[in-house]
């Protein structure tokens, strides 16, 4: 039954990573391109913040959680959106999760905090697929220096 699974991991794994690298690199032509389609604005790998940025993983989910209306005094122009965990606080992506957008199974609530957390362990993944393979092809090397303890 575990290799059944495992093998059905990997295949998941090698077509996300396919799908990953496709929809990256084929959607704009250019970095041009991608920016006259989103205002001027160039849209970054979300995935890669979440390895290369300190404390990334949080920084990801607060971004994607932290929409909120500008406060008193702060105007923000009309194709952008108030959050602010981005710098300066006004981004050009608008707000990608609300309450109830999904339907889990096994009735997980599905909230924006439940959705973000599993958009931010999917692109964790997505920035370092081959970490699985690393840490399994450890496990023998790790069992033989328990051994010799």
């Amino acid at each position: 039954m575990n290799r059944v699974i495992s093998e059905f991991w990997l295949i998941v794994s090698c077509k996300s990573k396919q799908l990953l690298r496709a929809n990256a690199s084929s959607k704009y032509q250019n970095e041009q391109a991608a920016r006259f389609a989103n205002g001027g604005a160039y849209l970054p790998d979300l995935s890669l913040f979440t390895k290369a940025r300190h404390n990334g993983q949080n920084y990801v989910f607060s971004l994607l959680t932290g929409y909120r209306d500008p406060p008193a005094g702060v105007s923000i122009r009309e194709e952008l959106h108030y959050n602010p965990y981005f710098p300066g606080g006004a981004i050009a992506m608008p707000k990608m999760l609300s309450d109830g957008a999904v339907e889990y199974e096994d009735g997980t609530p599905a909230t924006e905090s439940q959705m973000a957390k599993y958009v931010v362990t999917f692109f964790t993944w997505a920035a370092e697929p081959e970490m699985e393979e690393r840490k399994l092809a450890s496990l023998p090397y790790i069992s033989l220096t328990l051994k010799f303890l």
